[in-house]
């Protein structure tokens, strides 16, 4: 795991990271490339953070999570994988920070793309005056809209590094609340709108005691309500480590005429070098207790780690407790601190996480509706995304519905992984073949748990309701039939059951069993003669010169994922379909070559036994439509 280094954090933009963080590039599409259709804005669907807030169950507590650009390549790959940890307990949204100086601009931009459309969680780009003329500005919004983001956080900005006062740049704008009317008055109400909000007023007013004159606090809430009227919609504070002040500032708020959400910033404690150097630099407050509480244990960081879990676990509680139902953590780009303070409130359980959808749905504007997809890219979903990300529209309600343009061609994009994953490929795939049987390992393996990685899927090791059949899968994948996509059969099932649910509480999910396994054309031919007799099942089979085997239509569309909720109409999120299974097939086969075999070096015999088993196999989907009385595995008995 990647060194973690606290940042120093601009009191302007909220905690960020310094102004001299390089830009790095990924290796992903460019942000450009990958813009969505524009829909007219009379068709978009409003997804601002504002409306999830305010749209809320009042009982319910919303957190929300924010993230800064890392300095190297590597650091982006690795923020990527806590952020699908930490999304995955349904945050209502996260922001990305955006560089001192404008330093991280265009990587700001580009994991805010990532974000929204890839990660799939509500985004919010922090976007700052300093060193940004409008036409910069303008770019920057251009291109989060075209993404399909909807949310801001509008901020000043630190100087540029080196600097140190804040200067406007010719063409640029002075403040904050500048750059809100700016965006209110080009772009209407299209993107939800937040500020910065100081408990302890902007550092630029706070003396050399530590504290801020009554009157630079109050005409720092005067400027605070000018930006709401300018049009900002949501507040987030600065960091805080004494709640009374915070409280107190709220309340100041609301006798000027503040009525927007207040949303607090939450850093916790997780070095204590880092902690006096970000509270030193924002000029933040730290009462006695805290101090008296850290001084004994500084130089131990797990002790410090602890007491900050502590202490943002009392904080919150304290907050929760006078109405306010939104909490903002400032992770650092870390995890676990984070997360163990939601924990300690019982907003999430580790082992419990609830999904609205068996996939998880990019939070962009142009995919809201979307509930419906083939189940074939169910362990490629960035893939999927980035094939579909030009349709002028998406599947609602049922596959067969929609009328989609062609997917998107096979590009390098689709093959390219993070190094951290490559390295775990190698690690566990790259290994000495000698005969097709210890191809069958690797695959038997993956599906027991024992290799946390696949060629196949951009996912993190076994899905939960893998495990109901995976020494199923085992027996078969040593017969031969290599499978790569897999679910079992479910009747009625619980909608918020830890293995299989999904939609969340109060309904029933069904499921048919299905397979997909690559395996030689003996045994294809062999597994279709048993299909004669097993009237239950369909199938789709084709090599990856397209010749094709089936049972089914060429227009057939078969629901294999649905569920009952309370008034509501059935939903069908997943379906197998001829048409995109021909699309998949392509990607299916090349990943023999371009995912598996490219591990190993040119004229290894490994590599050309992988190579000749892709050429030579057959990708084949299987459902057994008896989700009641069904046994799709008995089909591979005699085998």
């Amino acid at each position: 795991m990647e060194t973690q280094i606290l940042p120093v954090a601009s009191c302007h933009q909220l905690p960020f990271p310094d102004a001299d963080l390089a830009r790095v590039p990924i290796n992903k599409q460019s942000t450009a490339s990958i813009s969505p259709y524009l829909l007219p804005d009379k068709d978009r669907i409003k997804m601002k953070v504002i409306d999830k807030i305010v749209g809320a169950d009042p009982n319910r507590v919303v957190f929300s999570f924010e993230f800064f650009p890392p300095k190297t390549e590597d650091g982006v790959d690795n923020l990527f994988e806590r952020m699908e940890r930490m999304v995955a307990h349904n945050p209502s949204f996260c922001d990305i920070t955006w560089g001192a100086g404008g330093s991280t601009a265009d990587l700001t931009l580009e994991i805010a793309n990532k974000m929204q459309n890839n990660v799939c969680v509500e985004t919010m780009m922090h976007l700052t005056c300093t060193n940004m003329p409008v036409e910069k500005i303008d770019h920057a919004l251009h291109t989060i809209k075209s993404n399909g983001l909807q949310n801001v956080l509008a901020l000043r900005g630190d100087p540029p590094h080196g600097q140190d006062k804040f200067v406007q740049v010719e063409g640029g704008f002075a403040c904050a609340r500048d750059l809100v009317k700016h965006i209110r008055a080009k772009y209407g109400d299209y993107f939800g709108i937040t500020v910065a909000g100081y408990p302890e007023a902007h550092p630029d007013m706070i003396q050399s005691d530590g504290l801020a004159t009554e009157e630079g606090y109050q005409n720092d809430l005067a400027y605070l309500k000018s930006k709401v009227e300018a049009g900002a919609d949501l507040i987030v504070t600065q960091l805080f480590y004494d709640t009374d002040i915070f409280l107190k500032f709220v309340n100041d708020c609301r006798q000027i005429g503040i009525t927007c959400p207040i949303v607090p910033g939450i850093m916790p404690i997780n070095n204590y070098k880092g902690f006096i150097r970000m509270t030193g630099f924002c000029k933040t407050k730290i009462p006695a207790e805290i101090m008296a509480a850290l001084d004994p244990i500084k130089d131990n960081e797990e002790a410090v780690k602890a007491y900050g879990v502590h202490l943002g676990t009392e904080m919150c509680k304290k907050i929760l407790a006078h109405g306010i139902k939104t909490l903002h953590l400032y992770t650092l780009n870390m995890e676990k601190s984070a997360l163990a303070i939601l924990m300690n409130l019982g907003l999430i359980e580790e082992s419990k996480i609830s999904r609205s959808l068996p996939w998880r749905r990019p939070t962009n504007v142009f995919r809201v509706k979307e509930d419906v997809r083939p189940i074939f890219w169910a362990n490629r979903p960035k893939s999927y995304i980035s094939r579909t990300i030009g349709w002028d529209q998406y599947p609602h309600g049922r596959w067969a519905d929609s009328c989609n343009p062609s997917y998107g061609a096979l590009t390098d994009y689709q093959f390219m992984r993070p190094r951290a994953r490559d390295k775990k490929l190698i690690e566990e795939w790259a290994v000495p073949l000698k005969s097709v049987e210890d191809i069958y390992e690797r695959f038997r393996m993956f599906c027991l748990g024992k290799l946390k990685s696949s060629p196949w899927s951009e996912l993190d090791g076994l899905q939960p309701e893998t495990k109901i059949i995976n020494e199923h899968l085992e027996k078969i994948n040593m017969k031969g039939f290599l499978t790569i996509n897999s679910q079992p059969a479910v009747n009625g099932e619980k909608s918020d059951s830890p293995t299989v649910g999904w939609g969340g509480p109060g309904g029933y999910v069904y499921q048919k069993a299905y397979l997909e396994f690559f395996c030689s054309k003996e045994k294809l031919d062999a597994l279709v003669d048993k299909c004669k007799d097993r009237t239950s099942l369909t199938y789709m089979a084709v090599n990856k010169e397209g010749s094709w085997k089936s049972n089914v239509g060429q227009t057939d569309v078969n629901a294999v994922t649905w569920g009952v909720f309370p008034a509501k109409e059935i939903i069908q999120p997943t379906i197998v379909d001829p048409l995109s299974f021909n699309v998949w097939k392509d990607e299916a086969f090349e990943i023999w070559s371009r995912g598996w075999a490219s591990l190993y070096p040119e004229g290894d015999a490994s590599r050309k036994l992988i190579e000749e088993v892709g050429t030579s196999y057959f990708l084949v989907s299987l459902v057994d439509n008896d989700y009641v009385n069904g046994d799709l595995f008995a089909a591979f008995a005699d085998f």
